[in-house]
Order: structure tokens, then sequence, then C-alpha cells
């Protein structure tokens, strides 16, 4: 992959990495601590509409980054080391495997009630998504500022 195809993908790529540093932080930080806040009788409503509304930012911003992971992975430009793509697709696997079987799973338990051990949980393993969604979005940068 070479010229305007690449650039078009690598700025696609830190776009949807960058977008999911800025959701994970901001649902690490913010989001999930204040589920502890509400009310057990409200807890249900706000779970299911919770997922249901992350998943119109996040999927789009996921898939596109997968696309572009792959992309790069393996038809990577001449310019990128081979190290960048190797690490930036370990990362996307890690934050793609921690949110399919430990964050969606512990989501699904939590939309039949609140429960404090469960929400806990959810929010210590969500710091590996966390810093695996971060990583990726520096990697998506090094490598768009390696290709131009």
């Amino acid at each position: 992959m070479t010229g305007s195809i690449a650039e078009a993908v690598l700025i696609a790529q830190v776009l949807s990495s960058v977008g999911m540093f800025g959701v994970i932080w901001t649902i690490q930080l913010v989001h999930y601590p204040l589920m502890a806040h509400i009310p057990p009788s409200a807890f249900v409503e706000y779970e299911r509409r919770h997922t249901k509304a992350i998943s119109l930012i996040v999927g789009p911003f996921m898939a596109i980054e997968g696309l572009c992971v792959l992309a790069v992975f393996f038809a990577r430009p001449p310019a990128i080391p081979f190290w960048m793509p190797l690490t930036g697709g370990v990362l996307e696997a890690l934050a793609i495997g921690t949110t399919a079987f430990v964050s969606a799973p512990l989501h699904g338990r939590l939309e039949n009630g609140y429960d404090s051990a469960l929400l806990s949980r959810l929010i210590r393993t969500n710091w590996v998504r966390t810093i695996a969604w971060t990583g990726r979005a520096f990697i998506a940068v090094a490598m768009l500022v390696t290709f131009l």
C-alpha cells in the first residue's frame, strides 16, 4: 500500500483510534464510576440504554479501526517499520478481546440488576481496554507521522 491510499488509511486509523482513546478515557474516569450512583430501581433501564447508545458511538470507530489495522498490517507501507503495525495489532486484539470476553459479558450481567461487585470488576478490567486504546492512539499517530 502506497501513496494516497496509504495516507487515507493511516488518517482513518488515527481518527478512529484517537476517537476510541477519547471515548474509553471518558468511560473509565467519568461514566463507569457514576454508574454506582444510579438508583437500583432505575439501573436496569439505564444499563440497557447505555449499552445501546454507546454501541452507536464505538461500533463505527471499532469497525474502521479494525479494518485499518488489518490493512496496515497486511499491506504495510514501506516507510513504516514492521514493529509498528505488529504492536498496533496486538493492542487492538487486546482491546477487542477484552471487550468481547470481559466487558460485554459483564454489561450483560449488569442488565439483570445493579451489583456493586460486578461494577467494580467492570471498572478494574476496563483499565486493560483503556491502556490498549491509549497505546493504539499513540501508535496510529506514530505510523502516520512516520509515513508523512
